[in-house]
């Protein structure tokens, strides 16, 4: 009975998967990177890439996440992402290897460590992700702040510790937040990109700039709260947004109001009335065609976050660098393309029952991921230029940052639309993960010009 007890029982599951120790190992090239040319080191990656594309295959090595994984899901699908991920951060913080060793870092050791630790110490399910535990959470952020601060230390050893210590746990909060979201998005892909250009705003944090603006914080913040509590009580009663909604709004706009006051508030506000606005015209044609909003157009927590997140963050940043003018010039470009999509979908499904995908110029019905029409992409256009019009009326941006914030806001909502017919048809992302992409695009992008022409 011992022996057939013995024969029967399942094989031990590994600690570490082949694909994980693949990933990680590939994490000592990162430590070449203080003796290696920006363009040295992307001609590693690319012989990573080569050796997961022509030698991995011949090693006969069982690469799948889990033993439970499909032999055809997509096995190879994330090992290519992964050194293809490595060459975009080294391209992009080409300047400024310490980011993108960090982010490598909190990319291999965190989704490692994650997967180990949720699986071997089952805990609490997160409440955003049933699938995910605070277990694996913890381990990603435990795992990814220790990498991420080591290859700091190791390519960029004039930073000051605190200020790494500080900012690499700030970032694999936020890569650990990216792993958990429920999508199906490898996450070889969102997590460095998310937590490079986290971690690239960051170090531009700086405590003079703080101290510089500490002495009218305390009375903003008043006001802050003040305004946006009344905001969120008058959105509620009006049944425009739900109470997650609302209290999500609250949060977000007092971030949004401390950046810069009323000013940079006026630029939630204006996206706030755009949108919604847009939402109701039209809205039984809408209903009756089963494309209108849900709930009456009433946002939740969700849209909240997906058109507003971005906006929040870069008003933080314009009281906490010395890059203000840059960071004005990304608020008001998040808030021109968030105000831009939005519209642009609402009218267009108003005034048209056809759009055309944006990918194959092929009529789809109206409300299709990803479809365009001449009067939705005109409406949108206009919605951004009467941001960009209000940010400039209003001093946050002068006549040159105006037309950065309304040629990268068009430039997202053009993103918005490609993710829209291709990843979000697929089923891969949300369209709230669709809209937060396209608004950080629309900042960073307008941030990257700002700052490389010394502003």
């Amino acid at each position: 009975m011992a022996e057939l007890s013995t024969s029967t029982a399942p094989p031990a599951r590994p600690l570490f998967f082949a694909r994980k120790i693949v990933h990680m190992s590939m994490l000592a090239l990162a430590f070449l990177l203080p003796i290696l040319t920006w363009v040295q080191a992307a001609g590693c990656a690319v012989l990573a890439l080569l050796f997961d594309i022509i030698l991995l295959p011949r090693l006969g090595v069982d690469l799948r996440k889990s033993p439970h994984q499909d032999i055809a899901a997509g096995i190879w699908t994330g090992l290519l992402l992964y050194p293809i991920s490595v060459l975009a951060l080294i391209l992009l913080y080409r300047h400024h290897l310490h980011i993108a060793a960090a982010a490598w870092a909190i990319m291999a050791l965190g989704d490692g460590m994650a997967s180990v630790s949720g699986e071997a110490l089952r805990g609490p399910e997160l409440p955003w992700n049933r699938r995910k535990t605070w277990t694996g959470f913890g381990g990603f952020l435990v795992a990814g702040t220790i990498g991420a601060i080591v290859l700091t230390r190791w390519v960029a050893p004039t930073i000051p510790t605190d200020k790494v210590w500080t900012v690499s746990a700030a970032a694999a909060v936020v890569g650990a937040v990216v792993e958990s979201v429920p999508i199906h998005l490898d996450d070889n892909v969102s997590v460095p990109l998310v937590t490079g250009a986290f971690l690239f705003c960051a170090y531009l944090v700086e405590r003079t700039a703080l101290a510089s603006n500490w002495l009218y914080l305390d009375r903003r913040i008043i006001l802050a709260l003040v305004i946006n509590g009344c905001f969120a009580l008058l959105a509620l009663a009006l049944k425009m947004v739900r109470p997650s909604g609302a209290g999500a709004g609250l949060a977000l706009g007092t971030a949004v109001y401390l950046g810069y006051g009323y000013k940079s508030f006026l630029m939630l506000f204006a996206f706030f009335l755009l949108g919604s606005l847009a939402t109701r015209v039209g809205y039984a044609a809408k209903a009756r065609r089963g494309i209108a909003e849900k709930r009456g157009g009433a946002r939740s927590w969700r849209e909240a976050l997906a058109n507003t997140l971005a906006g929040a963050f870069f008003s933080i940043l314009v009281i906490t660098t010395h890059h203000e003018a840059a960071f004005l010039v990304a608020l008001v470009a998040a808030f021109a393309e968030a105000a831009g999509d939005t519209v642009s979908s609402e009218i267009g499904q108003w005034i048209s029952e056809r759009a055309y995908l944006i990918t194959t110029l092929q009529p789809v019905p109206a409300g299709v991921d990803g479809g365009i029409s001449v009067g939705g992409t005109l409406a949108g256009l206009l919605a951004s230029a009467v941001v960009v019009a209000a940010g400039y009326s209003l001093g946050l941006c002068g006549i040159g940052g105006a037309a950065i914030a309304l040629a990268v806001a068009v430039a997202g909502n053009l993103v918005d639309s490609v993710l829209g017919a291709t990843i979000e048809q697929r089923g891969l992302v949300t369209n709230g993960i669709v809209n937060f992409t396209s608004t950080s695009f629309a900042g960073g992008l307008a941030l990257a010009i700002t700052i490389g022409l010394g502003w």
